[in-house]
Formats: structure tokens, C-alpha cells, sequence
């Protein structure tokens, strides 16, 4: 034993200290993590994804695609399917456009109303869109349908995530 006893109040102390530092430790380490975790965090493989469209099948009238790609979301996986309408244009650039009206967040259609044929056509309160994804004036979206970038790998159309519409004025 050692000469130097621990007297009761110096045991109670050493142990709210421990029990103590514990537990600042268990709330101090999960907000260290969430502040440097984005810094370590590794990029995936792009932010591109695959859809099964050979760009050769491409023309100059819009096809409704469906793509599906893995999303994480902390430590819950989930697969995601997003939809787009594809077309070439004039020049033989691909066009990539969002299916989502901007007034109400519906989907629109390709030639939908046989009142307002070659338009997009929102059936929820009659939006329309041009082929390029502009606004109908007098219609109720108030914003062009969003572009997805596009990127042509291996013969095949990858899209990217969808932005704003600033191709059309």
C-alpha cells in the first residue's frame, strides 16, 4: 500500500473528474468529426451519371429517359431515378431538360395537348413550355424548365445534375 492514503473526498474528486472528461469526450468527438469529415471525404466518381441511351439514338424530337445512380446520405444508401427529356438540337448539340414545371413542381410531357402541339405540356394548371424548355408567356410556370450538362463517354449519354435554364431568355 502506499504512505500516502486517498482520503474519500480525493477518491470522489479523481472519479467526477474521469467520469467527467468521459463525457465531455462523448460530446466533444461526434461534433470534431462533422467539422473535418467534409475535408476528408473522397469525391465519387464524378458527378455524371450513366443512362442507358446511346447518344447515336438521339434526334431531333424529345425521348423521355429514365436513369438511376446510387445516393448516400451519411450511412443510408438509396437508389435514385431521375427523369429527363433528350434531344438534339439544330446545331447537333444535345439538349437535356428537366421534366419538372417550375410553377407547381408537376411533370410535363412532350406533345401532350393536341391544342398545343410540339410544346411541353403541364396537365396540373396548363403550363406550357417550348421545345428548348422556355416559358410560355400568358401560361403559369414563371421560369424555363432546368437543364441537365451533358457528357458523351463511350458512345453513351451521361447527365449531370440539373441547373437553371440560361440558355433561353
Amino acid at each position: 500500500m502506499s504512505k500516502n492514503p486517498v482520503s474519500r473526498r480525493q477518491f470522489l474528486s479523481y472519479t467526477l473528474t474521469g467520469v467527467g472528461g468521459f463525457m465531455a469526450a462523448g460530446i466533444l468527438m461526434p461534433m470534431v468529426r462533422f467539422a473535418v469529415d467534409p475535408v476528408l471525404k473522397t469525391e465519387a466518381g464524378g458527378d455524371y451519371h450513366a443512362t442507358k441511351l446511346k447518344v447515336s439514338d438521339l434526334t431531333d424530337q424529345p425521348q423521355k429517359i429514365d436513369f438511376t445512380y446510387e445516393q448516400v446520405d451519411a450511412w443510408y444508401k438509396s437508389n435514385v431515378t431521375q427523369t429527363a427529356w433528350v434531344y438534339k438540337d439544330s446545331k447537333g448539340d444535345i439538349v437535356a431538360l428537366s421534366p419538372i414545371c417550375k410553377h407547381l413542381g408537376c411533370t410535363v410531357n412532350w406533345n401532350a395537348n393536341k391544342d398545343h402541339p410540339n410544346q411541353f405540356y403541364c396537365p396540373c394548371h396548363g403550363g406550357r413550355y417550348e421545345k428548348n424548355g422556355k416559358n410560355v408567356p400568358g401560361t403559369p410556370p414563371a421560369k424555363p424548365l432546368d437543364t441537365y450538362p451533358t457528357k458523351v463517354k463511350d458512345g453513351y449519354l451521361y447527365l449531370g445534375k440539373p441547373e437553371a435554364n440560361v440558355f433561353v431568355k
